[in-house]
């Protein structure tokens, strides 16, 4: 049965996507660390008891399995209780872990998981290419750590339910398949031996989460009682005189509206009191009015809160402002960074300091300082550095410090405030351009051995998506920045991140530079890559063939560009099944860099690999394995035994020896390659898919069946929940699996999958491509063997005849089915002339 199609199965090294080099760590299993607690806040020794609260969460989170969601405005306490808990907890019941995970957005939360599992020391961590949601959750579930309560703070839209990973990783925990696309939560809530508390201020998404409103906990403003207690603890007095029950009352009891405000008051003491503090607050409140207004009315309006938080906000940035200008520019541009984790080094403002423009009319600086004490020279002749501007930012608590002091969080209500203050003055594109500015000068390129600092930075790059500027220059950073975020995201498999961002970059370079400038090339051939990968070949082919006419002009048919556009365009038109113009291609490409880099050079040995790839591709083995030998023993001295190009190219030569019957050698280079790339890249890696394929097509050579299935089911569920059901790769093993059960004699459930196959690939690749036709040629062959002998020949008449004129009458596909097909019409004659 000619059922098994190696169309694409080894396909070629594209040198412009290459991984680079892959490290491996010591063999040794590292010892487990103590219980952890990861919580990334000190104790909050003013907390004020809120024992309620507290006990309904220590109530439902005690049983294992539990899920429940704080859910409530924001500034309403919700983190703060979460924090107070695992502290209790921690005191409690040392050997406890306790997890707590940033989880505002999918970027943030991966990061939050891959430094819990550093300090874990998880087995597998160092693995970049690693879905950490998956190989976290495994973790969780091997039962070795005991009870162990993990935080999701700030789970505040449905991002992390519904958008789907693009990341790769193993996919098989305990005989049961996660599918390697599931929205981020989708793994953690799947946990059921410990507990997980979730704080979000959505309660459609708590809802979801939670499933039922008995695992919801809705967290109120205080009472007046535990309001007058936290003020009277952040002011180091007795707070219940009648001014203190008033502001209190004024500030709706909401936690961190109490908080600004006593830090005010403690930090302008004996300058302000409680009582001055609250005519302050009146007379804000008559004030505000525009900045509420259009906070009200803003179309992106995302503010769910009291309006007490922004007042009490507003008076500490006016003072700071006025006392500390530059203070109030590092506020400014922190506003524009993913508020859950701001490096130092994002943060360099000193140059622009005093040379922002004045914050409204002097009138409105005039109205806003009336009732300031005049006698502020002390603050005044503050050394207008960092440290300092750090440390005004903290005691006025309109940011936090982290435990290593390299690293400050906001409160997402400051950040929206401070954006919607800088828009109502004019202030707000001259920081968003300078935070633009500081990202595109620390986020570096994506090649692997600058994932660690991509991967922390990439949150902040996320956010510069919904922040695009307007000046010629800093769209020009905003392009760069995107362009190399989405190079970052394709090298780690977020097609969907790569290919938005690419289009953006791209969009905005025509714009800038036209259609033949250098950067818009760049992000162009960034784009069609994205859509190679995710399928998209015609669009691909299109912006390839682009590319590579205007270098072809501009620069030189032998530029190393032009070159690297030449093997991408060869790699569509191979995926497509186009073997000609691809060895055309490909043969033009590793003449060019045999001469001009030398015959060892990686990139003469990726066009090496691509042309025996196409060689393959068309049944041409010996000229294919000649190649292939070559580039396999030049990588393993060049590279190392284990590198990802000399795995490649091990794998290509395992397929040789698998087409002369050579099978049990064949075999043993297979489960070489499948195990490293499983250790090193994932189970859902498309190389380790490959490499589990071929294994697989091995095992049905030598008619060991059950292993064939058990591979092949594994790789299609694998590929459809990666990829989809109607990706080629999908396709490809929904047509191998149905030869194992073809082989089997389990004909019903082979002509399912072929029928699908077929009729799939009709519609996306049209009815004369080849792999249609092998999907015919399969069918034809099962409706044979099922007793449809008449529907089976005139099948195989059909793609026979699209055989020989798509692939030639010398191809190996034509060659052999005609001959079945001469076969089986012989037959029949034979039984109809014995039937008369």
């Amino acid at each position: 049965m000619t059922s098994i199609s190696f169309g694409d199965r080894n396909q070629g090294l594209q040198v412009c996507t290459s991984h680079g080099p892959i490290y491996y760590t010591s063999e040794h299993p590292e010892p487990r660390p103590e219980p952890l607690y990861t919580v990334p806040f000190p104790h909050d020794q003013d907390f004020v008891n809120r024992d309620e609260i507290l006990d309904e969460i220590h109530e439902k989170s005690s049983i294992p399995g539990s899920r429940i969601v704080l859910v409530g405005l924001g500034g309403v306490g919700k983190s703060r209780l979460a924090i107070e808990y695992c502290h209790r907890v921690r005191q409690q019941s040392p050997e406890t872990w306790v997890f707590w995970v940033h989880a505002s957005n999918a970027a943030r939360c991966e990061e939050s998981l891959r430094n819990l599992a550093d300090r874990a020391k998880i087995p597998g961590r160092q693995d970049r290419n690693a879905n950490i949601f998956q190989l976290f959750v495994n973790w969780l579930q091997d039962g070795k750590i005991g009870e162990w309560i993990l935080v999701l703070d700030n789970v505040d839209d449905d991002e992390l339910l519904r958008k789907p990973l693009g990341t790769r990783i193993q996919t098989q925990v305990n005989a049961q398949y996660y599918p390697s696309t599931w929205p981020p939560l989708k793994y953690l809530l799947k946990t059921s031996n410990g507990s997980i508390i979730i704080t979000s201020r959505s309660k459609a998404v708590a809802l979801e989460i939670a499933g039922h409103e008995k695992h919801l906990i809705d967290v109120q403003p205080m009472n007046m009682a535990e309001a007058l207690l936290l003020m009277q603890r952040k002011l180091d007095l007795y707070a219940g005189s009648t001014e203190s029950l008033q502001l209190v009352e004024e500030l709706e009891f909401m936690p961190l509206a109490i908080v600004q405000a006593a830090s005010y008051i403690t930090h302008r003491s004996p300058r302000c009191s409680v009582s001055q503090y609250l005519e302050k607050f009146r007379q804000s409140e008559r004030q505000a009015t525009k900045l509420l207004d259009q906070e009200s009315h803003d179309a992106g309006r995302d503010w769910e809160a009291k309006n007490s938080i922004l007042l009490t906000w507003q008076i500490s940035f006016d003072h700071i402002r006025r006392i500390r200008q530059s203070a109030a520019d590092l506020l400014s541009l922190m506003s524009f960074f993913d508020w859950q984790g701001i490096s130092e080094d994002l943060l360099q403002v000193q140059d622009i300091g005093r040379n922002c423009q004045s914050w409204g009319s002097a009138q409105d600086i005039r109205d806003i300082s009336s009732n300031e004490d005049a006698d502020s020279s002390s603050e005044l002749d503050l050394h207008d550095d960092f440290e300092s501007d750090i440390a005004t930012l903290r005691d006025y608590s309109l940011i936090a410090t982290g435990e290593d002091g390299m690293v400050f969080t906001m409160h997402r209500l400051v950040q929206l405030t401070v954006r919607t203050w800088l828009k109502s003055y004019g202030q707000k594109e001259e920081w968003k351009e300078r935070f633009i500015s500081n990202l595109n000068n620390k986020f570096p390129t994506g090649e692997y051995e600058n994932w660690e600092r991509c991967r922390s930075l990439f949150p902040h790059v996320r956010s510069a998506v919904l922040h695009r500027p307007k000046s010629p220059s800093s769209l020009q950073n905003w392009a760069a920045l995107l362009y190399r975020g989405a190079w970052y995201a394709q090298q780690c498999g977020n097609i969907s991140d790569s290919r938005e961002m690419a289009a953006m970059s791209r969009k905005q370079r025509l714009k800038l530079g036209g259609t033949e400038d250098k950067d818009t090339l760049d992000s162009t051939a960034m784009l069609a890559t994205a859509y190679r990968q995710d399928g998209q070949w015609r669009e691909a082919e299109q912006l390839e063939v682009q590319v590579m006419e205007i270098r072809k002009t501009k620069l030189g048919a032998d530029h190393p560009d032009t070159l690297t556009s030449m093997a991408n365009l060869a790699s569509t038109y191979r995926i497509q099944g186009r073997w000609e113009e691809a060895e055309q291609l490909d043969v033009q490409v590793m003449e060019i860099r045999k001469t001009k880099l030398g015959a060892d050079h990686p990139d003469t040995l990726g066009s090496m690999n691509n042309l025996a790839a196409t060689y393959m591709n068309q049944g041409r083995w010996k000229e294919a394995e000649q190649l292939q030998v070559q580039v396999m023993e030049t990588s393993k001295t060049k590279l190392g035994a284990d590198h990802p190009d000399t795995l490649r190219s091990i794998g290509n030569l395992a397929s040789m020896l698998w087409n002369q019957g050579r099978w049990e050698e064949a075999e043993q280079l297979d489960v070489q390659v499948m195990e490293i790339r499983k250790t090193k890249f994932g189970a859902d890696y498309p190389d380790t898919l490959t490499s589990m394929n071929n294994l697989a097509t091995t095992y049905m050579s030598q008619g060991r069946w059950e292993e064939a299935e058990q591979l092949q089911v594994q790789v299609m569920e694998t590929s459809k929940t990666k990829f989809g059901a109607d990706h080629p790769d999908t396709l490809r093993s929904m047509g191998n699996l149905a030869s194992t059960l073809w082989n089997q004699g389990r004909w019903e459930e082979a002509e399912k999958l072929e029928v699908q196959v077929m009729e799939t690939r009709k519609t996306k690749l049209g009815a004369d491509h080849p792999s249609t036709l092998t999907s015919m040629g399969n069918l034809a062959f099962t409706w044979e063997s099922a007793g449809r002998s008449a529907d089976a020949i005139d099948l195989l008449r059909t793609c026979v005849v699209k055989q020989e004129q798509i692939l030639g009458p010398n191809h190996r596909h034509t060659l052999s089915n005609s001959k079945t097909l001469l076969e089986w019409e012989t037959r029949c004659l034979t039984i109809d002339a014995r039937s008369v």
